[in-house]
């Protein structure tokens, strides 16, 4: 049955690949009539509104990543808003000829947001001191309540744990991002996963707060825990169950990445409530794409604890904004100027931004061994060679990645780059048409100062354990996220690529096997912004109701 998962796993991700004269299936035109609903509501549930964040957290942008640089809140339900308003909630509304969308904290492929939030709360007064299974809706700012459960209920979970926390689920509605992308949705749907993943873990942090990724729970103990198992949907908008987080004061101590026996027994045993809203008014079954969900199901597995390095940032330009303000004001550039540079210095400090740390954001929320890497196609990047780059994130695939590769290249460190960034030059040649080529030709791959592309340790993780097929995704999601924040403190602009020539990827670099292969594409640069946009806050229309 292994192999066979194995198999069919590759199997999804053979059939989803672009080329040149072939693209992944998809509908092939724009079904207005039927776009979901971008806000998912579960009718017949209280709402729980949180309040809105008068003011945001001081905290200068270097503060984002490091634990231990921010002053601890307290875990209270008004603070709890405010962690998912800075990272899940509505950053702004854009309005063109009577027509507006909102725009969120974390991105997503084409702005459709498949991903949904859920929060496992413990009692607090603001919920008549009980707990409960909440979904979180963003154009309210809301909580849902689900269900609900008294002290007791949580007495075992704060046992387990040994600490005071609460849990984020996360889960993907796939027909979200398949109306638009058929079959290749799967993949998006990952991606917004991971983007979500790393949103949370740095806005946790601004409160001096730690998530940790629970890797032991299997896809059936998530649903169970989310009520997923109790609920209704509508055919071909289930929701699919992703991941549960932990999130609790920045601490020193290992925090169990499980869940004690006793309260699954609990969450199993409670009775939900409320009916998901529909999203739209007829589908197309892209039938691959559950079955691909089913192929990558996780089992329960073993508990495991994940180290990195800790070597310090580098010194780079000194970034004089607020933390909360980078994250609010970031979007994705839709064209670039062809024009602007960033220098040697900002270039390197992005990509060491990219390196996993112990006790630094979001990847100390462990997902597990680090398998992206990045082949980056430096444009306009002074005092450095324009030229095909590669970052190695795991060092221990140096050899394997090299190995693999055309023989050609170069692999050199180029001059003064520190032990720490693991940075190699391949080839020095203008390779913006390159860049533009393999990124479905188009032009903001080539426009920018540079443009990445990230190249997974494939064939092996997916023989371990076909589910880390997503894992692959979210890691790629959260390394994007990193890239969006860091062009903005830099007053350049970033943009997720989803869609590119998978193999052209593989044949630049020289791979004949699936060992490595491209899983995101991603450009930096100088964004040209559309002024025939208004631009709104981004719960005015709470505001103008009174809410």
């Amino acid at each position: 049955m292994g192999n066979n998962l194995v198999q069919k796993t590759i199997l999804y991700h053979e059939e989803t690949k672009h080329s040149p004269y072939r693209y992944a299936k998809s509908s092939g035109f724009m079904d207005w009539e039927n776009q979901p609903e971008p806000f998912r509501v579960f009718e017949g549930c209280p709402a729980l509104g949180f309040p809105l964040s008068k003011k945001d957290s001081d905290a200068a942008y270097t503060c984002l990543y490091e634990r231990g640089q921010n002053h601890t809140q307290e875990i209270m339900f008004n603070n709890i808003g405010a962690f998912i308003e800075l990272s899940m909630g509505i950053s702004a509304w854009k309005s063109f000829q009577g027509s507006s969308w909102a725009l969120r904290m974390n991105p997503s492929s084409g702005n459709l947001h498949p991903t949904e939030l859920y929060l496992i709360l413990p009692p607090m007064p603001e919920m008549g001191n009980k707990g409960g299974v909440f979904h979180y809706n963003p154009y309210f700012h809301a909580l849902f309540a689900r269900a609900g459960f008294d002290a007791p209920f949580w007495d075992s979970v704060r046992t387990h744990f040994n600490i005071d926390g609460f849990f984020v689920g996360l889960s993907s509605i796939f027909w979200r991002e398949s109306w638009k992308y058929g079959e290749r949705a799967f993949r998006y749907c990952n991606h917004d996963v991971g983007h979500a993943m790393a949103c949370l873990s740095l806005s946790a942090n601004l409160l001096g707060w730690r998530v940790t990724y629970l890797n032991t729970l299997s896809s059936e103990d998530i649903e169970t825990m989310l009520g997923f198992s109790k609920t209704k949907w509508v055919e071909f908008e289930k929701e699919h169950p992703d991941l549960l987080l932990f999130v609790c004061k920045n601490t020193d101590m290992d925090i169990p990445r499980s869940m004690d026996n006793e309260s699954l027994l609990q969450f199993r045993s409670l009775p939900f409530v409320g009916k998901p809203n529909p999203l739209s008014g007829d589908h197309v079954d892209w039938n691959i794409i559950d079955q691909a969900a089913l192929w990558t199901e996780k089992p329960r597995t073993d508990e495991k604890v994940y180290r990195y390095n800790s070597y310090p940032f580098l010194d780079g330009k000194c970034v004089d904004k607020k933390a909360a303000k980078i994250i609010r004001q970031r979007r994705s550039g839709q064209t670039y100027d062809g024009e602007t540079s960033i220098t040697r210095e900002e270039f390197l400090s992005i990509m060491d931004r990219t390196m996993p740390r112990d006790k630094c954001a979001p990847f100390d929320l462990e997902l597990g061994e680090v398998s992206v890497h990045m082949v980056i196609f430096v444009h306009r990047v002074t005092d450095m060679d324009s030229g095909l780059y590669f970052l190695v994130r795991n060092e221990d695939h140096f050899e394997d990645i090299k190995s693999g590769t055309d023989p050609g290249l170069l692999w050199e460190k180029p001059d003064s780059i520190p032990d720490t960034l693991p940075l190699y030059i391949l080839k020095r040649c203008d390779c913006k048409a390159e860049a533009q080529m393999v990124s479905c030709d188009q032009d903001i791959a080539g426009d920018s100062s540079f443009s990445v592309g990230m190249i997974a340790r494939f064939r092996g993780n997916i023989e371990k354990a076909p589910y880390l097929y997503r894992h692959l995704f979210w890691e790629t999601g959260m390394v994007g996220q990193v890239l969006y924040l860091e062009a903005e403190a830099y007053s350049v602009r970033g943009t997720g690529i989803g869609c590119f020539y998978d193999d052209l990827v593989h044949q630049l670099l020289g791979f004949r096997d699936n060992s490595y292969q491209s899983l995101y594409h991603f450009t930096v640069g100088g964004s040209v912004e559309d002024e025939r946009l208004t631009t709104l806050p981004p719960y005015h229309h709470l505001e103008k109701n009174g809410k």
